[in-house]
């Protein structure tokens, strides 16, 4: 096998790279300058070198605990319970959201072999029952897999008089009633708030 090929089947290994992607993403790097590629390389290699997870709450990070976990400014009385580290930046870029997290790096997944013991819960209810949490919100991702984990987690957590909540869903900005699907639209309709 050529490196070209070898190089494709690479990124198409990476999640939502199709082959027709990981194509594209092979002859780009090709196409860069050797120092460029070399960058390139070396920011890999700095990632799986430097970045780990943080021993407080999860998250990828190049100190530990991480920069939120010590951030005093943080509101210590809110953790948010999200699948992955991209989740973390993602509700960090709202502005939103200044509380604490705890990551799972997964979700209940018992076809894939994943059950509750593969998941960091006895670590969050340890992180729980030492500190001053008065509220947990549960932002997994409105999947099957998604919502187990929340049941889950709900049962685990309320035997320790700490307020649980989930994320609200429901139909996105700017888009049309017509072209939402049932389920979001049910769950809108579950969700509604009062008008004030």
């Amino acid at each position: 096998m050529d490196a070209v090929e070898r190089l494709i089947q690479e990124f198409a290994k990476m999640p939502s790279i199709g082959r027709k992607s990981a194509q594209r993403l092979a002859y780009y790097v090709l196409g860069l300058e050797p120092e460029e590629a070399g960058l390139l390389a070396r920011a890999i290699l700095d990632v799986k070198e430097r970045v780990h997870r943080c021993t407080v709450c999860g998250n990828a990070t190049e100190t530990d605990p991480c920069a939120i976990c010590t951030d005093p400014r943080r509101d210590a009385g809110l953790v948010a319970v999200v699948e992955q580290p991209s989740d973390v930046a993602a509700l960090e870029r709202t502005g939103g959201y200044r509380g604490h997290y705890h990551v799972l790096h997964g979700v209940l997944a018992p076809l894939e072999g994943v059950g509750p013991d593969e998941l960091p819960t006895r670590e969050l209810l340890a992180r729980l029952e030492k500190s001053a949490v008065r509220e947990v919100i549960l932002a997994t991702n409105p999947t099957v897999e998604g919502e187990a984990t929340a049941v889950l987690l709900t049962r685990l957590i309320q035997p320790l008089r700490i307020r649980v909540t989930r994320l609200a869903r429901g139909i996105p900005v700017g888009s049309d009633l017509e072209f939402v699907d049932q389920a979001t639209l049910s769950r809108a309709l579950e969700g509604r708030t009062k008008v004030e």
